[in-house]
């Protein structure tokens, strides 16, 4: 599904980076990714996680639904148009031009089916401006969702929801997608709702393991020790 051998990148590069100018934000990256699998990415802030996030969906445009932390959403348009706008490179200009003035039943059938279970389905006539953070990022998600891709790569995709919601939403996520990626914050709901966890630091791979050969304080301590190792080298 994605393969990397000896990648460097630099902050948000889209490319690889080769050659000795400038510094990478991460150097020499061996990873495999496999069909199936519901992956973690971990690490500090400003480790790479999102610059590598953003790597992979370059490697398989094609068949990976995107969900950034920046969704792009549009503010004055509704909750329908805003996840219908995830099918828009599935049809012609001039209709979903009709969509926008007046949808469809057939349209509006096929967002409720992917609003319905992330409880959205209420907020579908309602401007974006005046939805919370929490049903905004349930929004961005439905627009992934409705791309019906085998891939689905999400970065921080449910940080907005609440404790409660968070374990259930990224679990209908892995549920409708064939593989997925997150770039997750929370050690316990990586390992709550992902088979394998890859940790970040210092431009490197620190922990790449499954989930259920580790729990949350071993991963705590890890990187504990890594930085009280780094700093003491310095």
């Amino acid at each position: 599904m994605f393969s990397v051998k000896g990648l460097s990148l630099s902050y948000h590069s889209k490319k690889p980076r080769r050659g000795k100018h400038g510094r990478a934000l991460l150097t020499d990256l061996n990873l495999d990714i496999k069909p199936g699998e519901t992956v973690a990415i971990i690490g500090e802030s400003g480790v790479g996680k999102t610059t590598l996030l953003n790597h992979l969906r370059s490697l398989n445009p094609v068949q990976v639904a995107w969900c950034p932390q920046e969704s792009g959403l549009v503010s004055v348009l509704s909750g329908f148009h805003n996840i219908y706008a995830g099918t828009l490179d599935q049809h012609s200009f001039f209709y979903s031009l009709r969509q926008l003035l007046k949808p469809s039943a057939a349209e509006w059938r096929k967002v409720c089916a992917v609003a319905q279970p992330l409880g959205i389905v209420d907020l579908l006539s309602r401007s974006l401006d005046q939805l919370s953070g929490g049903q905004q990022q349930r929004v961005n998600i439905a627009r992934a969702l409705i791309q019906n891709k085998p891939i689905f790569l999400g970065d921080e995709p449910v940080s907005a929801l609440d404790e409660y919601q968070r374990p259930q939403v990224l679990r209908h996520i892995a549920s409708s997608s064939e593989t997925c990626v997150f770039v997750l914050h929370d050690l316990d709901l990586a390992l709550a709702c992902c088979d394998r966890i890859i940790g970040l630091a210092d431009g490197a791979i620190l922990v790449d393991c499954l989930a259920a050969d580790i729990d949350s304080q071993h991963l705590a301590q890890l990187f504990r020790h890594h930085e009280s190792h780094s700093a003491s080298i310095l």
